[in-house]
């Protein structure tokens, strides 16, 4: 039987929970469907860190042959695998063109101000909705072994710091004092105290019960197949039957782009790319870090919580290769161990991949899908989905609804690709 709804959300992770969380709340009816399970994609695995502090794009000065040497590496942080994909190579020279000092600052001013947006946002609505996910304010420390690695990582601190972003710099002895988990050498550290930390399934797990709460609703694999324009919205079709709304958000990650012509937006083919990271995660070891780390120079993130503790990063464009690669994973547990006491837990939990949406400016692509009204996009959030979900979610609707937003729409919006 053919369902009519308001708007319906194709993609049940963090972005699209979080829009129809902020929808619902508007007034808004909201069906979110999935080609899989709820949080089934890049919002399970991360390390859930809320980081501000992130805002300098990866698209930096000398990006380009720092990428270039560490290509010939298969373990290194940044990973590209050699092979023909006229996609990925038109992907890498728009992003190796951003690697400027004004692209850069461009980049890093757009995603601050969605970061300390939803920094801000995200706390108040685990308080006020009670978001049971191991929320923690926490800060967060990037810690540094090379003394000129410290000194060179020294250098964006005037930007973040003219971006609100609050940042200690520590030297190496004052921080072996102050954290017991770290290993002597530390040449020092950087701390951004406003950084936060949650569990990121958890996280989405309780947002999808408060959008069920609020009378949303979610069906859990049922792809997106076509999507017919019509006078008054779109007919959707699924395998489970076909589906009416007035408005329609595609919120689909790193799967973006795979949907580019089904949508009319030929342009997400070459705006995107998957940028597959990894993760372990342990039952908690002894001894672990107090705040969340950044293990700098092998880009390590640790995260330790209640109930566990995890390793996560890398940055790896080989397609949507499903390979869950042992030598990357161990990657995570070699740069840990040259850092930590103890750098992983007694039992193995999870070995994880997942693909991120990186867009070619590492800026999100949230707003009005360029010559189809009524359809709206929410997507190429790179490494900082969970970090600007609630700013997304409260973006994008603000938007449909026809209201003034708290931060400047301008940066994200998709027709910059147009």
């Amino acid at each position: 039987m053919e369902q009519r709804e308001d708007v319906v959300v194709v993609g049940a992770g963090v972005i699209g929970l979080c829009t129809a969380l902020a929808l619902l709340e508007g007034g808004r009816g909201v069906r979110v469907i999935d080609a899989g399970r709820i949080g089934g994609g890049s919002s399970h695995g991360n390390c859930g860190t809320i980081t501000p502090s992130h805002a300098p794009p990866l698209a930096a000065p000398g990006m380009v042959s720092t990428a270039v040497r560490m290509m010939v590496s298969a373990d290194s942080p940044l990973y590209i695998r050699p092979r023909v994909d006229l996609l990925l190579w038109r992907w890498l020279w728009r992003f190796a063109a951003r690697c400027n000092v004004r692209d850069w600052e461009v980049s890093a001013r757009a995603k601050a101000a969605l970061l300390n947006d939803s920094r801000e946002r995200l706390q108040q609505w685990i308080h006020g909705y009670g978001l049971a996910c191991e929320f923690v304010e926490s800060g967060e420390d990037y810690v540094f072994r090379d003394p000129r690695r410290f000194e060179h990582g020294q250098g964006e601190l005037e930007l973040l710091r003219g971006l609100g972003i609050g940042v200690e710099v520590i030297d190496g002895p004052s921080y072996e004092a102050q954290e017991p988990a770290v290993k002597p050498g530390v040449a020092g550290a950087i701390r951004f105290s406003g950084d936060a930390a949650l569990r990121p399934d958890r996280y989405v797990a309780e947002l999808a019960r408060v959008v069920g709460e609020r009378g949303g609703r979610i069906d859990e694999h049922r792809p997106l197949e076509s999507l017919t324009e019509e006078p008054d919205g779109f007919l959707i079709d699924t395998p489970h039957g076909p589906l009416r709304a007035r408005e329609v958000v595609i919120a689909t990650g790193a799967w973006s782009p795979r949907l580019a012509t089904l949508l009319g937006q030929r342009w997400l083919r070459h705006a995107m790319q998957p940028g597959k990271g990894y993760s372990i995660t342990y039952s908690s070891p002894p001894l672990v870090p107090r705040r969340p780390l950044v293990l700098r120079e092998r880009s390590v993130c640790v995260t330790a919580w209640g109930s566990g503790f995890r390793l996560g990063s890398t940055m790896e464009f080989s397609g949507f290769d499903e390979a869950l690669n042992a030598r990357r994973l161990g990657a995570l547990e070699r740069g840990a161990a040259e850092y930590l006491h103890q750098p992983t837990g007694p039992e193995v939990r999870e070995r994880w991949y997942g693909w991120r949406p990186m867009s070619c400016d590492d800026i999100p692509i949230i707003g009005p899908a360029p010559g189809r009204e009524r359809l709206w996009l929410a997507t190429g959030h790179g490494m900082m989905g969970v970090g600007m979900s609630a700013g997304t979610g409260q973006l994008l609707a603000d938007l449909m609804l026809g209201r003034q937003s708290a931060i400047d729409p301008a940066p994200y919006r998709p027709a910059r690709f147009g």
